[in-house]
């Protein structure tokens, strides 16, 4: 792996990069890092059967939302029906989700983990959040919105909600 030297780096952007400029820089790289680290553990967790990031999203919030619809989860995601197709092929066939037809509609698709599912996804969220958990302990309490502020700003719709999404997606 090639080694990132950060005044080659600011050799190559010139001398006239503003303060906030190399300041965006500076938050860009420590993105791709944190991300690489933090799906890395993971990632590892799922190639061990068979399955990659994507099974992981879906994975998550089908946990978090027992019961949204594949509709939900494909404006969440923002990925192809076919993409998804595949992926819910692939857990369902492994025994990882279920999926029933809607009470109100048999057209619907409503999506469940299973415990085997469900057992994963807590996995999953169990080796991130200790990830998170540490960074945090690094900061003052008072600071823990702010970086739920900034993480939020990132987002194309910095005021959209990021926990109980499904429910409000569904009554749209």
């Amino acid at each position: 792996m090639a080694d990132i030297n950060s005044q080659t780096i600011d050799a190559r952007l010139g001398a006239g990069k503003t303060e906030r400029g190399a300041a965006a820089i500076d938050i860009i790289e420590h993105l791709f890092f944190a991300y690489r680290d933090f799906v890395g553990e993971p990632d590892a967790v799922l190639a061990d059967l068979g399955f990659g990031r994507a099974h992981h999203r879906v994975l998550h919030f089908v946990h978090r939302n027992p019961g949204m619809t594949v509709a939900v989860l494909l404006e969440i995601l923002q990925i192809t029906k076919q993409s998804l197709a595949r992926v819910l092929k692939n857990l369902i066939e492994e025994g990882y989700i279920e999926q029933h037809a809607g009470a109100d509609d048999r057209r619907q698709r409503l999506l469940y983990t299973t415990a085997n599912g469900a057992a994963l996804a807590e996995k999953l969220i169990a080796i991130q959040s200790s990830r998170i958990e540490r960074a945090l302990a690094g900061l003052p309490a008072p600071q823990h919105a702010m970086v739920q502020t900034f993480l939020s700003g990132l987002r194309n719709d910095p005021n959209a909600p990021t926990s109980g999404f499904a429910k409000q997606a569904e009554d749209r």
